[in-house]
């Protein structure tokens, strides 16, 4: 029985897991996105997350360590020299998995993980437009006194309306005059 026992072996043999989710670490450091199954996925997210927090210290030792993960000169390369300096700041959640449509061969759950600083998509300029939140109920007290300010100012505009209306109205029979001649 596997009690407590977390970890997805994705149905592969211990070696092959890992040079699988090595490869898949290197691509997603390499190009920034990676498609592939939802299960692979959320496996990559648990691999690749904590190299990407050993990279923002840059040491000797950081570096052999994740070189002993991703076996790739190039990757570790470009996660210490332009990764880690995007995510200096930030204090965990670097990639983000996005459902896509079934597989059409074995409707296997597909999906992209990607890292979040290098999507210009739902980059800064989303987060801007989305700066109020919907709160259920809300206070009374300000829906009230929204109601009330927004009544008088109705008042106020209908009573300067007529004023404004008048002024047309006369020129109004005065140019369907015209027209009947």
């Amino acid at each position: 029985m596997r009690h407590g026992k977390k970890f997805n072996h994705l149905g592969r043999t211990d070696s092959h897991r890992k040079a699988m989710l090595a490869n898949m670490a290197t691509s997603l450091i390499k190009h920034k996105r990676v498609t592939t199954t939802l299960a692979k996925a959320k496996a990559l997210r648990t691999y690749v997350e904590p190299l990407i927090t050993k990279s923002k210290d840059d040491t000797t030792h950081s570096r052999r360590t994740v070189f002993a993960y991703l076996k790739d000169k190039d990757a570790v390369s470009i996660l210490f020299r332009e990764i880690s300096e995007k995510v200096a700041t930030r204090p965990g959640g670097y990639t983000r998995i996005i459902k896509l449509e079934n597989r059409l061969g074995d409707n296997a759950e597909m999906a992209f993980i990607e890292l979040v600083d290098y999507n210009e998509i739902y980059g800064k300029k989303a987060e801007v437009e989305k700066k109020s939140t919907r709160r259920r109920g809300g206070s009374k007290k300000k829906a009230t006194e929204t109601v009330a300010a927004e009544a008088t100012e109705v008042v106020k505009e209908e009573v300067d309306a007529p004023a404004a209306e008048e002024t047309p109205a006369t020129d109004a029979p005065a140019t369907e005059d015209k027209k009947e001649d």
